[in-house]
């Protein structure tokens, strides 16, 4: 289930209104409704949920690779298939919400993410080291060049850390925790193409049932002598 979040941005809160309640927030601003051109999107993806109190136990817990916000907190709004959700003082409250004047970084790479057990979803990752760190849980990034000028990016201490086995490699050999598929732009990467997304959500379509076992049988080590 595609959700989204988004928070306000301290640098156009001119009026100070983060983290006010919605009836405080319109009775300060004499308003009926919450202005959109406030808020930047930080958060965009799909999850295993879209029940709004499990969404704010986890974001105010374990949180989320690709999220780029705050914990959850009164003023954030949640947006799922069932509508635009204000999170209140206490609980969530329903409101009109136009997302086409909200706000996202402009260094955002289109992305084809793949977490183990799921199938694949388009998203988007800042295009800087410390987003594409977090987008495979922390850790050293280690890039896979395809022969298609596109990069398959991982966490190259996966199996060592016991993350979940996801996908195996076309050469042989276990991918483990979430990775994400982006452009080759030679020194630096570059967001996908439509088509590069076609062909990698039906190569990664279906997920794979790969054991512990296998995954840890998977890491190896080389020794050179001198």
């Amino acid at each position: 289930m595609r959700v989204k979040i988004y928070q306000m941005n301290a640098d156009r809160d001119l009026h100070l209104i983060k983290f006010l309640s919605l009836e405080s927030m319109k009775k300060f601003m004499g308003v009926d409704s919450v202005d959109p051109s406030l808020y930047d999107e930080v958060f965009n993806a799909e999850l295993d949920t879209d029940d709004l109190e499990d969404i704010f136990v986890r974001f105010n817990t374990e949180k989320h690779p690709l999220f780029r916000g705050h914990s959850l907190s009164v003023s954030d709004v949640v947006v799922t298939g069932k509508g635009a959700f204000f999170c209140d003082g206490v609980g969530f409250k329903q409101i009109d919400f136009d997302e086409s004047k909200t706000q996202k970084p402009d260094d955002l790479m289109r992305v084809l993410y793949v977490e183990p057990g799921k199938v694949p979803y388009e998203a988007e990752i800042r295009n800087e080291l410390r987003s594409m760190q977090r987008a495979v849980c922390d850790g050293l990034i280690e890039p896979i060049f395809m022969d298609d000028d596109c990069v398959l990016v991982g966490n190259e201490e996966s199996k060592l850390r016991g993350m979940q086995g996801n996908r195996h490699l076309d050469g042989g050999g276990v991918l483990a925790g979430p990775f994400f598929i982006c452009g080759d732009a030679g020194e630096d990467f570059r967001s996908l193409t439509d088509d590069e997304v076609s062909r990698y959500m039906e190569k990664y379509a279906e997920p794979e049932d790969i054991s512990d076992e296998e995954t840890q049988a998977d890491v190896g080590f080389t020794l050179y002598g001198l």
